[in-house]
């Protein structure tokens, strides 16, 4: 193990060990952490205003931005290549009885080997070749190998042309505030230094795609996400009468049944896709026990895209949204046709019309019927919300629920909205010469690594990181009508939540994703590979650092 591996090892050790949890004060002080190494470092200790931290606006955690920058003193060069990462992790409770090991890889390497492990855990296990411990693979370890990089590049300032920042940001787990708040750094980092954003390289997990897969996957970009919301509305009755109302519920379920993993709802972009949609969230909002069937119900989804506009996506969902009302109402009616048959009644058809609007729709509704000033009225009854601490994604179904209290509408529908997180999509399109020069070079620097240094390794240029990733702040490839189309129907964008869509668009940075090699990310038995993570990646970042400055 050469030197510098050593050291990437044991700072991943010592990164794991301070519990930096998202939604906790360990994300304050895992960026405390970060700082003190940068500020140990011989360059920065000459320049103490280059390695600095910025709190995040108004957190209650004590969590902040780090940001450590080294300027070349060889020629005039204003490129810069940017190495960033996030420092939060997943909670531990899936660790179980392992819990209260499962920040100290040492000692967590020894409990499993008192276990009974899947065979596969077991052999990665026991070959002494990987890393377990949360935040192991996802991505203490990634900060590790950019943080070394860094520290070995500053004893090379003099031979450096151009610059290289690094920034490490909390809350990536959830919400994305660390990047989203760090643009406003990097906008002043770059008039101050005259900085030209070249490249970002993201140092988040890569993992297997398939059993047995060893690729080493070099992402141009990242997916995108979208939390389109459903608020559905029945018609309650007393289940002495049941075939006379519609049961929220049981729409709500219908719908997720139709686009809950429902390939079809793949977005595709040159041959790769994205993973179907996934129910993250589902709830009736009936309070109490009662025999009145509910009312009112409420779900979300998990929906990602390559290219696919918010206003596409919306249009596909409304449309599946209505096919399963449209089935509900039918074997509803089906089965009611059934009892009047069983029990010698009459039978009339049941007269529910399947109705889906988006917010925006039942916001003009309601606005047509208010008297006062409806802006006003959400804007105070959102920050109300927002002072008690209301979860965003709870504010946005409470907004959409009043809206349509104030219609006043008392017929079955289901609304349509979108909620918190939106994460950009982006990536690199050949089709832009200069960004398909930045593929080649990518291209170039992993088949030169293979080549050079003798590395027996499998690499594979993809177009899209296929988990969520901060690089989605730090390019956009929705177009201005797409944009439109989602923030016109989120409630509480810009006031409760909201993304700089205009900074993204002037900053523009090319965003890639190189990565540690690991395995079982958010999961207990969370793990990274050694040898490709410590060994191969440093060296290609810094091949990478030297071909584009």
């Amino acid at each position: 193990m050469s030197r510098i591996s050593e050291e990437i090892e044991n700072l991943t050790v010592e990164l794991v060990k301070v519990p930096s949890v998202n939604g906790t004060e360990g994300e304050g002080n895992i960026g405390n952490k970060i700082l003190s190494y940068l500020k140990e470092i011989d360059y920065f200790k000459e320049h103490e205003e280059y390695a600095f931290r910025i709190p995040l606006k108004n957190d209650k955690l004590g969590r902040g931005n780090v940001f450590a920058l080294i300027r070349g003193e060889k020629g005039q060069s204003n490129r810069t290549i940017i190495l960033h990462g996030h420092m939060d992790t997943v909670a531990v409770d899936d660790y179980g009885s392992l819990k209260d090991y499962a920040f100290d890889p040492d000692i967590l390497q020894k409990k499993l080997k008192e276990i009974e492990l899947p065979e596969e855990v077991r052999e990665d296990l026991d070959s002494g070749d990987w890393m377990f411990g949360r935040g192991a693979s996802d991505m203490k370890s990634g900060d590790a190998v950019h943080l070394v990089v860094l520290k070995e590049l500053s004893k090379r300032v003099k031979d450096i042309s151009g610059n290289i920042l690094f920034m490490s940001n909390p809350v990536e787990e959830n919400e994305h505030n660390g990047i989203r708040e760090a643009l406003d750094t990097l906008e002043k980092l770059k008039e101050k230094y005259s900085l030209e954003y070249t490249l970002a390289i993201n140092n988040d997990y890569i993992c297997p795609m398939y059993k047995g897969d060893n690729t080493r996957y070099l992402y141009t970009g990242t997916v995108g996400k979208l939390l389109p919301a459903f608020y559905f509305v029945g018609k309650e009755t007393h289940v002495g009468q049941c075939f006379e109302g519609i049961n929220a519920d049981v729409i709500a379920s219908e719908v997720i049944n139709e686009i809950d993993l429902n390939v079809d709802l793949c977005d595709e972009y040159n041959g790769e896709y994205t993973l179907p949609p996934s129910v993250l969230k589902f709830k009736d909002l009936k309070e109490s026990y009662n025999v009145q069937t509910p009312f009112s119900s409420f779900a979300y989804f998990n929906y990602t895209v390559h290219s696919e506009s918010p206003k596409q996506a919306s249009e596909k969902l409304k449309k599946a949204a209505k096919r399963a009302f449209e089935r509900v109402i039918k074997r509803n009616d089906d089965r009611y046709k059934k009892y009047c048959e069983m029990t010698n009644q009459k039978y009339e058809p049941l007269n529910f019309q399947a109705k889906v609007i988006t917010y925006t729709q039942l916001y003009t509704l309601a606005k047509a019927r208010f008297s006062g000033d409806l802006d006003k009225e959400i804007k105070s009854y959102e920050q109300r919300l927002v002072d008690n601490y209301v979860d965003i994604r709870e504010i946005s179904l409470r907004v959409v629920d009043k809206v349509f209290n104030i219609w006043g509408e008392k017929k079955p529908c289901i609304v349509m909205f979108f909620a918190p997180p939106y994460c950009p999509h982006n990536t690199l399109n050949v089709k832009n010469e200069k960004e398909k020069e930045i593929i080649n070079k990518i291209k170039e620097c992993a088949q030169q690594l293979k080549e050079k240094e003798g590395i027996n390794e499998e690499f594979k240029v993809m177009q899209f990181f296929p988990s969520l990733s901060d690089s989605s702040y730090l390019k956009i490839d929705d177009d201005s009508e797409g944009i439109e189309s989602l923030t016109s129907n989120f409630p509480g964008w810009d006031r409760v939540y909201g993304v700089p869509v205009q900074k993204i668009k002037d900053l523009n940075i090319p965003a890639i994703n190189y990565g540690c090699y690991g395995k079982d990310a958010h999961k207990w038995t969370e793990r990274v590979y050694k040898p490709y993570s410590f060994e191969v990646l440093p060296k290609l970042i810094m091949l990478t650092i030297e071909k584009f400055l």
